[in-house]
């Protein structure tokens, strides 16, 4: 008896850790109880798909077409300003966008240089640019997901740039307008 509980106990210790060995190609989801096989991911490929992604995206705006700039958007996408106000969920911003939509008074943002990252399944990525903007060089960033076979922006931050000699006198444009938004926001 004393035999088989150990081969018993065995077996299943054997059957559990093979189930997760690196040798097995397959994943469970436990949640419908299939199988499927895991898919080796291309970077270089999911680079290129991004980065056109984000190139399509920003000439959608530059061409006020509305509906194709927001479709690159998840539906629960954020979008966060170079203002300190300007945190918005996508239809906030899709609200705030309109009218500049409408007028055809845009904005035109064009990747200078760019750098893409993935998370190891390969259907997350995350990407800063600089970028040549009406407000000069400005850094964008956000976070991708893969949905079906596109690439969503489900955060993106648009940040200006300031050359680090010349902090001070932007500091002292900011002060009068910041220093009251801090105020509030401590008060929170």
């Amino acid at each position: 008896m004393k035999k088989i509980f150990h081969s018993i106990v065995l077996v299943s210790f054997w059957g559990l850790f093979s189930c997760n060995s690196p040798q097995n190609n397959t994943k469970t989801n436990n949640a419908t109880d299939t199988t499927q096989k895991i898919v080796s991911f291309d970077a270089t490929e999911g680079k290129k798909q991004i980065a056109a992604t984000l190139d399509s995206f920003n000439v959608a705006a530059a061409q006020s077409n509305y509906e194709k700039y927001f479709n690159y958007y998840t539906e629960d996408a954020i979008f966060i300003g170079t203002d300190a106000t300007e945190n918005w969920n996508k239809q906030a911003f899709m609200k705030w966008a309109k009218p500049h939509f409408d007028k055809k008074k845009t904005w035109n943002f064009k990747a200078l240089e760019r750098n893409i990252y993935f998370s190891k399944s390969g259907d997350l990525a995350w990407f800063d640019e600089l970028l040549d903007t009406q407000m000069k060089i400005c850094r964008g960033s956000g976070v991708l997901i893969k949905q079906g076979n596109e690439w969503k922006v489900q955060q993106y931050v648009l940040s200006m740039t300031i050359p680090n000699d010349k902090i001070d006198p932007v500091l002292k444009l900011k002060a009068p307008i910041e220093d009251s938004l801090i105020q509030k926001l401590k008060q929170k």
